[in-house]
């Protein structure tokens, strides 16, 4: 399983090889650490965001490897998201982002 730093330097990657998003998002990974994605700048800044995503480390991997299907995660509570239509508007950009950073 990938680290903060690790993860967190995939997702810095994907974003600079992407659209970047208009808005921001947060992932809290449940007491692991913060990842926060705006503009392309991705940091390990607790800052507020437009999109909180609460996901624990281990199932974020998963889902960006496609091991772990989003609906199912929020079904159980291992997903929880801060907006739910932002998200759904969001959810291309999500994906490709998390994917490239699996």
């Amino acid at each position: 399983m990938a680290t903060l730093e690790e993860l967190t330097d995939r997702i810095r990657a994907a974003a600079a090889s992407g659209e970047a998003l208009a808005t921001s998002i947060r992932i809290d990974l449940k007491g692991e650490g913060v990842i926060h994605i705006a503009r392309g700048r991705v940091t390990n800044d607790d800052d507020p965001a437009d999109l909180v995503v609460t996901v624990a480390l281990k199932d974020l991997t998963a889902l960006g490897r496609g091991e772990l299907d989003a609906t199912r995660a929020m079904m159980t509570g291992r997903l929880k998201l801060s907006d739910m239509g932002l998200a759904m508007k969001l959810r291309p950009q999500i994906q490709s982002l998390f994917s490239k950073a699996a």
